[in-house]
């Protein structure tokens, strides 16, 4: 439930805390009972908690839509991941995915872990297609074939331009946020984004996600994968493991915060795809993973700990994200306060100084002139004493008693 040391020093993450829980026990109560379902959701869980939570709040067709449109693009992105499989193996998988998800017995081995499970017995997955509704496969095969094409177009290549760097986000991103917002319109709930937007919320998630995960890819075995485009770390270093070693600590950080800046590029087009949604269920299921990513980017900015191990959020803000937002003016909120972090972290002196407050300042700008600012609680960036009183401490050991007597109670019955 997050570490006792982090409740300590954020006690008010303990009810958002103990509600994520909650939210989880239910999604798991809520697996359907027809065995291919039951893989599809079960799997769902195993892959991605965070976004099996968030999908449950959408309505069922929608949400087993998007379920199976995550776990074919899982799919597909464990073979392009498994550095193990042969170029002239990998790439016909890859090309040829779209048509393999209407075969209720193909399967392919590869990846670890619960991804080898996905990965054999991918029938389920594929039986569960087959169930949808004509309009949402057309949407996932072709976000598939597309994305599968693009994959094998950079399986051999390092990307090298920051344009290359952006269309390859495209097709392992941007196109998994053209998808949703396909399945989005297919639904009836809500307008076709154009093209643009959807494209840049798939790229904001991603090249988070690449900035975050730098050390885990240049470490994969048995051959690194290398993401960061060459025209912007070359500037500082002459390989890019090069930033991983002590001696460029200086260099490294002035890269990483070259890629942040490139990353914050992206914000203002999220902010206007998410403002124009108007389902409920819809809006909170897009605006959790983004207002993660800009967290994210804020802790990783200036970060020299990007090349030294994990840098994430803790798990209570977390839960305070999912918790707390609801609407838009949250959305604006939480923008507003990371970019705020992350804005008190520039160094003057760093190489991209001016830039990135420029693109701070757009970003702020913008939820300023929203005119929702006053409508939400700034619950993300708050002065929490480390020295908490001797009664909170005392009220979450109260709760965590009450919680796992209960949750022991559950598992007698």
């Amino acid at each position: 439930m997050g570490s006792l040391g982090a409740i300590v020093r954020h006690p008010d993450d303990v009810y958002p805390l103990l509600k994520l829980k909650m939210a989880a026990r239910h999604a798991e109560k809520q697996i359907p009972e027809e065995p291919h379902w039951a893989f599809c959701y079960t799997m769902l869980l195993k892959v991605s908690r965070s976004f099996a939570l968030v999908i449950q709040q959408l309505d069922p067709q929608l949400r087993n839509a998007v379920c199976i449109f995550y776990l074919v693009l899982r799919a597909l992105d464990t073979v392009e991941d498994d550095t193990g499989i042969a170029t002239d193996v990998k790439v016909p998988i890859l090309i040829a995915f779209h048509r393999h998800i209407y075969d209720r017995v193909w399967h392919f081995s590869c990846g670890t872990k619960e991804y080898k499970v996905l990965m054999d017995q991918f029938h389920h997955v594929s039986t569960a297609f087959l169930e949808l509704e004509k309009n949402y496969q057309a949407a996932i095969e072709n976000i598939t074939k597309r994305m599968g094409a693009g994959m094998a177009k950079f399986i051999c290549n390092e990307v090298e331009t920051v344009d290359g760097y952006d269309e390859y986000c495209h097709y392992v991103a941007g196109l998994v946020g053209l998808g949703l917002s396909k399945l989005f319109h297919a639904s009836g709930k809500e307008d076709l984004a154009p093209d643009h937007l959807s494209n840049s919320m798939g790229l904001f998630l991603q090249k988070t996600n690449i900035i975050r995960d730098y050390l885990e890819d240049i470490n994969e075995i048995p051959k690194s994968r290398m993401f960061w485009p060459r025209q912007i770390w070359s500037k500082y270093v002459n390989k890019l493991e090069d930033l991983k070693y002590e001696e460029n600590s200086v260099k490294a950080v002035q890269c990483l915060n070259d890629m942040v800046t490139n990353a914050l590029l992206h914000a203002e087009d999220c902010l206007k795809y998410m403002s124009a949604l108007r389902d409920m269920s819809i809006l909170r299921f897009c605006v959790i993973p983004q207002i993660m990513a800009i967290g994210t980017l804020a802790l990783c900015y200036n970060n020299i700990e990007v090349f030294r191990g994990v840098v994430k959020m803790r798990r209570g803000l977390t839960a305070k994200v999912i918790d707390r937002t609801k609407t838009m003016a949250d959305v604006y909120g939480a923008f507003f306060d990371f970019s705020c972090m992350l804005k008190s972290k520039v160094d003057k002196n760093d190489p991209n100084a001016t830039k990135t407050l420029s693109r701070l300042e757009a970003i702020q700008k913008t939820c300023r002139e929203s005119g929702l600012l006053s409508k939400r609680k700034p619950y993300i960036l708050r002065n929490e004493s480390t020295n908490s009183s001797t009664m909170v401490l005392i009220l979450v050991i109260i709760l965590s008693i009450i919680f796992a007597y209960l949750s022991a109670k559950r598992q007698d019955n």
